[in-house]
């Protein structure tokens, strides 16, 4: 009797912590319900100019590596391939949904060390800063091997200087 209450208390706890995160989710859920439905993946993408596998760590408000992007699974972390192409940038994640940015939607590139809830060495992470619809977001990538971190970082860099401007879609780089 001694530990039965003990361990009912523990587990009274753990039941009222799942039931607000599930909440806290939810909320977040409703909360983004805005957000622009994610650009449809091309059915032959071709040959990409870069590639590599990785992680893709979740996608953020831009400039807000705190608040993740729950609609669209884009707030899943998850193994993924980061694939380069003239026409945009695919993220094939294992397990979820695959993330298409168009060229055009794309802002900035950059290397950081982390973003919400992934802390790397100082730039060890890609963030692409890209618009869908309305909102800019930044969305991470942890490369698998730190050699393809340099390779996708100069390919992206030159994807965005020649890709032709969103039409009203946000500001410039």
């Amino acid at each position: 009797m001694d530990k039965i209450l003990p361990g009912l208390a523990m587990l009274a706890i753990a039941a009222v912590v799942f039931v607000l995160l599930a909440i806290g989710w939810r909320n977040r859920l409703r909360r983004q319900s805005d957000v622009d439905p994610l650009p449809p993946v091309p059915e032959a993408p071709g040959e990409p100019g870069a590639f590599a596998e990785g992680q893709y760590v979740a996608t953020t408000t831009g400039g807000d590596w705190l608040d993740r992007i729950a609609v669209h699974g884009l707030g899943i972390r998850t193994n993924s391939t980061l694939a380069v192409y003239p026409h945009g940038v695919l993220f094939g994640r294992s397990g979820a949904q695959a993330v298409y940015i168009p060229a055009a939607s794309l802002r900035g590139v950059r290397l950081d060390s982390g973003m919400t809830g992934k802390f790397v060495e100082k730039d060890g992470l890609l963030v692409l800063t890209w618009m869908l619809g309305a909102h800019e977001l930044d969305t991470g990538f942890r490369t698998r091997r730190a050699t393809d971190k340099d390779t996708l970082y100069a390919a992206l860099q030159d994807l965005i200087s020649t890709a032709p401007a969103a039409g009203g879609a946000g500001s410039g780089q």
